[in-house]
């Protein structure tokens, strides 16, 4: 960020706001956290909405920033473990492409259309989390899981329906549980939040809730909605681990004082590189993402070619998975959110929490509302995990190691809103046709590949028409 920029910032909307500091360098600093420029949480909390514009615009400039050795880049000391961990011995190198850091800039990845989309396969991260303390660099499937960026846009929207989600289920764990003590019996519950069955709970008259029936989900009915297994629960969460993995800027409220006893647990030589103000302007830009949408001069043969492919994408089964909408109470984005756990700023450990009213953002207007209110997300996506592979079908089933706990063959079920416009496919970016990635699917997912390979070429091609018209747009 250049001198006058930063100037702006720190003494314009933003002026209160900061966390404090000594004056500026140079119009030629190469940093992007200039003395003075951290934000404070509590700071932009209180200031309320008019806050919020300043505080996106933040966001968007650390989100294209390429953060630098005086901004705190890079981890000599520590690993790309979630849970702050030293390396056993040496240095690691500045960059490393499977342990990571690995990029200089958010934006290096995510940027295909647009700022906050996804990444060519050139742009592939390998996630190495079984060797998080290894000490050496390869891409081998036995030590790094390949994967492709997913596109941010319409994020905010996708956490919120997965907060509303965990509620649900939840709620009905509680109720089960409330049941079986009252009647002395054991109370069987379907576990079914926005149409989406997450298999089966049953509780005992002593608290007790049997979990094997769980489908989807972790055992906590958390449902977390970002990364390609489903394993992050919120941007924030997200945020936090992509800083400290990719870039190797940590983060104050996980590798802080309050966990790690020390200001500079990376020994990167700046204390305290990512402030809770700072999370939450990444957060906020990538909660106001605006959603992708449908092409809007389509050719009248595509138009009617993805007219009659998304009718043989319903007919075929492919959204019983891919669910074109899920409804939606509340727009109202919260940071901190109410679901993460220890080492991610929660909503305990602060004053109040920043809000954002997503329905007062341009992009509230597009969306189509139901008979109760409900805004209806058009994800294509179920927010599920699902097995993807089977014995005959198992291209997608490449991956050596499993991810928090996620078996190797299982993903999340990805969102279809805008896959026209992220080529190539695949948890890998393995696929460069959409009619490929389609083949590619087995396991809960074979049903419906089958009808689609048995369906004649000109009714494939409608579908492949329908998905192409899925498209993110420039704002």
């Amino acid at each position: 960020m250049k001198r006058s920029s930063g100037v702006l910032f720190a003494f314009g909307a933003f002026a209160s706001l900061v966390a404090g500091g000594a004056a500026f360098g140079g119009s030629w600093d190469e940093r992007v956290f200039e003395p003075g420029s951290h934000l404070d949480f509590d700071k932009i909390a209180a200031a309320g909405p008019s806050a919020l514009p300043a505080l996106i615009e933040r966001g968007r400039q650390l989100f294209k920033a390429k953060f630098t050795t005086v901004d705190g880049a890079g981890r000599p000391k520590a690993t790309q473990a979630i849970v702050p961990t030293k390396v056993k011995n040496g240095v690691n190198p500045p960059f490393s492409r499977t342990s990571g850091p690995d990029s200089n800039s958010c934006f290096g990845c995510h940027n295909d259309p647009v700022v906050g989309g996804a990444g060519d396969d050139v742009a592939n991260v390998f996630v190495s989390e079984g060797f998080e303390s290894a000490q050496f660099d390869s891409i081998d499937p036995s030590f790094s899981s390949e994967r492709r960026t997913i596109a941010l846009m319409g994020a905010g929207l996708v956490e919120l329906l997965a907060r509303e989600m965990t509620a649900d289920l939840q709620a009905i764990r509680a109720a089960a549980i409330a049941e079986a003590c009252a009647t002395g019996k054991e109370a069987r519950a379907d576990l079914v939040s926005k149409g989406v069955r997450f298999g089966s709970i049953v509780a005992h008259p002593d608290g007790i809730v049997d979990l094997d029936a769980i489908e989807g989900v972790d055992s906590d009915l958390i449902v977390r909605p970002f990364s390609r297994k489903g394993v992050f629960t919120s941007l924030r969460q997200f945020t936090i681990n992509a800083l400290n993995i990719h870039h190797g800027m940590e983060a104050v409220e996980r590798f802080g004082v309050r966990w790690t006893g020390s200001h500079d647990f990376a020994e990167s030589g700046v204390p305290d590189a990512i402030t809770d103000g700072d999370v939450s302007a990444l957060v906020a830009f990538q909660a106001t993402l605006a959603p992708p949408t449908v092409k809007a001069d389509l050719p009248d043969d595509w138009r009617q070619a993805a007219s009659d492919g998304a009718q043989t994408f319903k007919d075929i089964g492919c959204a019983s998975c891919h669910i074109e909408t899920l409804p939606l109470k509340s727009l109202v984005f919260t940071d901190p959110a109410p679901y993460d756990m220890a080492g991610t700023l929660r909503f305990g450990e602060v004053k109040a929490p920043i809000r954002i009213d997503l329905a007062a953002l341009p992009f509230a207007k597009t969306l189509k509302q139901n008979d109760k209110g409900e805004w209806l997300i058009p994800v294509y996506s179920d927010l599920k995990r699902h097995l993807i592979v089977d014995e005959t079908v198992n291209a997608l089933g490449n991956e050596l190691q499993a991810q928090r706990f996620v078996e190797r063959d299982v993903f999340l079920t990805p969102r279809l809103w805008g896959v026209g416009s992220t080529a190539p496919y695949g948890h890998n970016g393995a696929f460069r046709m959409l009619d490929e990635i389609i083949a590619a699917h087995g396991g809960d997912a074979r049903f419906a590949r089958d009808a689609y390979l048995a369906l004649d070429p000109a009714k494939r091609d409608n579908v492949v028409a329908f998905l192409r018209s899925l498209v993110i747009e420039a704002p």
